[in-house]
């Protein structure tokens, strides 16, 4: 143990780790901050200027590219609303509304905090329990994904706003949305009437642009201009020690499930944002004021989507199994460089695993001083005359639809999306469960189909096992819960009317 640290140590400690680590979370933050410039995109891009790096070095400036990019996402959607990534749009649901509060520092700087300390969980649980949640995330096949989509499903309700109808028809219309395209299980083409571009589905990127960017543009752009004295006060403060401090147990429970669902394959950081928001609204006295400016709200959303960030290597280097598209990359990059990511991988090149172990932790603290930089360079932007800004977006969204993949239709569902996006704000449907529904949607079929061909369509396969048990189980209780909490805000409401009207 003791030579493999040392050696491990060697390995580690040179000015060119160090650099690579640090440039990573840079470059990272500043890509995830560009709306339309995903994460994968930049590890992808970054990927080539490795191949003449010692492996240790290679990889970890992947890995800082990683973590920064998960991070620089909340960025343009507390300022702008407009997600860098998309497990940044559960970020816009409180950050947004506190920016336009004038107290947009308060939003980055939570979302900094939380983001630091859920990504230091992460690479703990990544370094302790590796083997643990590995060997979890095996036993996954078709019937405990259902089943675990058929419970992250739940949170719709959770999300879903005053209206619970409201917010069951934009799920209703994310389900339906993503079914375009080509059937996976037999090839057949679905809802693309006649149209070659449809075949792969709508890209996540323009309806995620669409449905947030678009609809604020428009709606700004038809309101009278608000310019001068109140300008500079927009930033407001930062957020203090004590106002982060109430909303720890929030960034905690979401650290956890970001440990866990991004210990799973596939699942990824907008479910586990999605999921860490929704139960930090359940579990808060101040649940009426999610949506509305809750700082609580932008900690639960940034802790759940950091907190995939160490987790998703665990499969990949316990078991040679990519958590997501990110680390299929960085799989790539082991393997460019002669590694295979597996159990032989801790048998013959253990000094190394240890060596990342170094740099994923170093990454947290990098993340936190670059992190601070970027909110004082970036919440610059909520200074600038909405005249000029929102021309400056409109041209960055464009780009973001179309760099994607290089593709005008692409553009053109961005546009159809802000259309769809601008309705749903001017009747106030909730665009949240439309964006879990289809993310989620996919999946659910997908594997729903995957275990009735198992079967030979014995629908007990989703009973299987005491994962697909424990799932339902935690299924029907949040819908318990959920029907028992409405009936109380029901019960509340009519007893303040009469009290009112008395």
């Amino acid at each position: 143990m003791i030579e493999n640290l040392s050696a491990a140590l060697d390995l580690f400690l040179s000015v060119e780790n160090f650099l690579a680590v640090g440039l990573g979370v840079l470059i990272g933050t500043i890509i995830g901050a560009i709306p339309g410039m995903t994460t994968p995109m930049g590890v992808a891009l970054v990927l080539p200027f490795t191949f003449s790096l010692p492996p240790v070095t290679g990889i970890l400036l992947l890995l800082g590219v990683y973590k920064g990019g998960l991070y620089g996402g909340s960025l343009t959607a507390i300022l702008i609303k407009t997600p860098g990534t998309p497990a940044a749009s559960c970020t816009i649901l409180d950050g947004y509304p506190l920016a336009q509060k004038g107290e947009a520092r308060k939003a980055l700087d939570i979302a900094l905090y939380a983001s630091c300390v859920a990504d230091m969980i992460s690479n703990i649980a990544l370094i302790l329990f590796a083997g643990v949640l590995a060997s979890f995330a095996l036993r996954f096949g078709p019937p405990e994904f259902f089943t675990l989509i058929v419970f992250s499903l739940t949170i719709i309700a959770g999300v879903a706003g005053p209206s619970l109808t409201k917010g069951i028809l934009s799920a209703c219309l994310g389900l339906m949305l993503a079914t375009v395209g080509l059937d996976l299980i037999y090839g057949t083409d679905r809802f693309i009437f006649g149209n070659f571009e449809l075949m792969s589905g709508l890209n996540f990127i323009p309806v995620l642009i669409g449905l947030f960017a678009l609809p604020e543009i428009i709606h700004r752009s038809t309101r009278l201009p608000r310019f001068g004295a109140g300008q500079r006060s927009r930033l407001g403060n930062g957020a203090s020690f004590a106002e982060f401090s109430k909303t720890l147990k929030s960034v905690i429970r979401g650290s956890v499930i970001g440990v866990i669902l991004g210990a799973i394959p596939g699942i990824g950081g907008a479910p586990a944002a999605f999921l860490s928001y929704s139960e930090a609204r359940r579990n808060s006295p101040n649940k009426d004021n999610f949506g509305k400016g809750e700082p609580e709200g932008v900690a639960a959303a940034e802790a759940g989507n950091n907190g995939v960030a160490g987790a998703t290597m665990i499969p990949l280097l316990a078991l040679g199994v990519p958590g997501d598209v990110i680390t299929a990359v960085i799989l790539g990059a082991f393997m460019i460089h002669g590694l295979r990511p597996g159990p032989i991988l801790f048998e013959q090149n253990l000094p190394m695993i240890y060596a990342l172990f170094m740099g994923i932790l170093l990454s947290s603290a990098y993340l936190f001083g670059i992190g601070k930089m970027a909110i004082r360079v970036f919440s610059r932007v909520a200074l600038v005359p909405n005249r000029i800004l929102y021309p400056i977006v409109f041209v960055l969204c464009v780009y973001g639809a179309y760099a994607v993949n290089n593709n005008l239709f692409d553009i053109l569902v961005m546009l159809c999306m802000g259309v769809v996006g601008y309705m749903m704000l001017r009747l106030e449907i909730p665009v949240a469960p439309f964006l879990i529904a289809f993310v989620l949607g996919p999946l659910l079929e997908d594997n729903f189909r995957q275990s009735l061909l198992l079967s030979d369509g014995d629908l007990t396969i989703f009973l299987r096992n005491t994962i697909c048990i424990a799932f339902w189980v935690l299924t029907a209780l949040s819908v318990f819960v959920l029907i028992r909490s409405r009936i109380q805000a029901s019960r509340t409401g009519q007893a303040s009317t009469l009290t009112t009207g008395g």
